[in-house]
């Protein structure tokens, strides 16, 4: 190779290298694949929200497969209409379960433990008569123990054991679709909250343990491959029943470390009328303290989709 080539492809390999390329073993240059964000934030005005969270965190294929059967935990907790904030938006709701049909899914299941009469749910909030036309998806309410099976939770201090959904284990990919809003014993409720939806024994989080703790120590036993968290209209005071004052946020925020999709989500708006720190959110805190992810935002590559 002639001195004046060789300067040339050296150049040409730096300029490769500094524009994200990577060497081969074999020394040529080749395209290094880009890395999903931590978490994206889209607009829900713009075309193709949901699609555009899939494409973002690495593509549809990352997440389903054909054949697969998808669990959706929104919050259906209460008989209330969707204009009070208090539930997952059903709009929402149907759009992630015909995007998740149209990626392969054999079956979509949205379930959840309800506080009130689940009949009175899903006719409260429309998603009964929304999901009507969609012959596999299924709606299931999570109100007989034996739906339930018990688990170890591992290193558990203020759970030791704890009965979670049967669904869990027999489905291939769970998404969990909290909303925002506040909560009157935990400050806010959003997706490691959300997922008290999947147990029996609620009463024991409030009575008989650390509620805080417990609700860390739950998402290591009940883990989402993605959330998906609706912050469209948020619940900003007297929740988590509501009616209160509603935000009209109008964002979904997403990613695959449901920790990092709180923290960001508490940053959003002041909820019950004061502004909250991640770290000073003691169940976020105390998630942080047992390993399941870092409270500090600032470290993240955070994508923004729309206004």
């Amino acid at each position: 190779m002639q001195r004046r080539d060789f300067l040339h492809r050296v150049a040409q390999l730096t300029k490769g290298a500094a524009a994200g390329a990577v060497f081969s073993s074999a020394g040529t240059l080749v395209a290094k694949e880009k890395q999903p964000p931590d978490l994206v934030v889209v607009d829900r005005s713009i075309e193709n929200p949901v699609a555009q969270i899939f494409d973002s965190l690495g593509g549809v294929d990352k997440f389903i497969g054909p054949g697969y059967t998808v669990l959706l935990k929104p919050n259906l907790a209460f008989a209330n209409p969707p204009k009070w904030g208090s539930t997952t938006d059903p709009e929402i709701i149907k759009t992630v379960a015909e995007f998740c049909l149209n990626a392969g899914a054999r079956r979509v299941i949205v379930l959840d433990h309800t506080n009130h009469t689940s009949e009175k749910v899903f006719l409260k909030t429309g998603l009964g008569e929304l999901l009507q036309g969609l012959t596999d998806v299924k709606l299931v309410s999570l109100d007989k123990e034996t739906m339930y099976t018990e688990v170890t939770v591992p290193n558990g201090k203020a759970l030791s054991t704890i009965k979670i959904a049967k669904l869990i284990d027999r489905a291939d990919l769970l998404i969990n679709l909290p909303c925002a809003k506040s909560h009157s014993g935990t400050d806010v409720s959003f997706g490691l909250k959300n997922l008290m939806g999947l147990i029996w024994e609620r009463s024991y989080f409030h009575n008989s343990t650390d509620l805080h703790a417990a609700i860390a120590e739950l998402a290591t036993v009940i883990q989402p491959r993605l959330t998906i968290l609706d912050a469209t209209r948020a619940l900003v005071t007297n929740g988590p029943t509501g009616p209160g004052k509603v935000e009209n946020l109008n964002k979904l925020v997403a990613g695959t470390n449901p920790l990092l999709v709180d923290a960001y989500t508490a940053t959003l708006a002041a909820w019950n009328n004061r502004s909250i720190a991640p770290n000073s959110i003691r169940h976020l805190s105390h998630a942080s303290k047992i390993g399941l992810g870092d409270l500090d935002i600032t470290k993240c590559n955070i994508q923004k989709i729309g206004s």
